[in-house]
């Protein structure tokens, strides 16, 4: 199976710079990156140091419901290039002991029960796979282990 693992959709990126208000109905915040693991969720790169990015609170499904989580992202203040699917998982999270919370949604954007779990690096790609082959599983998210950011979104090609 071919994944894709897809940032922050470009339009809605834009819009954030543009001044539209987040999740929360507040303008999204602006600062400098010190370079300390500040990671814009539409390029899926770091923020390098001495450039500004936004803060704001992002709700990463189509609409308002029970299980439409809404956490802080960062996100480069000027325009940036969205992560290149094709490209597979972003190399930061490929190694090391950063580890991931996968979480399966249906095709009606609920979470579906029993499919949360937290995953070393190295089995992202094969636990995303292995999820993305149930019928009941329409996407996976992928989050933040620690601070349970919304990180990207894993589909099947």
């Amino acid at each position: 199976m071919t994944l894709r693992f897809l940032g922050m959709p470009t339009d809605v990126a834009a819009a954030y710079r543009a001044g539209a208000l987040d999740a929360n109905g507040q303008s999204p915040e602006r600062a400098i990156s010190d370079g300390d693991g500040v990671p814009c969720r539409h390029c899926l790169k770091y923020v390098e140091a001495g450039e500004p990015y936004l803060t704001l609170a992002y709700r990463p499904f189509p609409a308002p419901q029970p299980y439409a989580e809404i956490g802080p992202v960062f996100l480069h203040a000027e325009a940036c290039p969205p992560h290149a699917s094709e490209a597979g998982l972003p190399t930061r999270h490929q190694g090391g002991n950063n580890r991931q919370i996968l979480r399966g949604y249906g095709a009606n954007d609920r979470i579906v029960y029993g499919t949360g779990m937290v995953v070393a690096p190295a089995e992202i790609a094969a636990q995303a796979e292995m999820l993305l082959r149930r019928d009941d599983v329409a996407y996976v998210h992928m989050r933040s282990a620690t601070n349970n950011c919304f990180t990207l979104r894993i589909e099947r090609a």
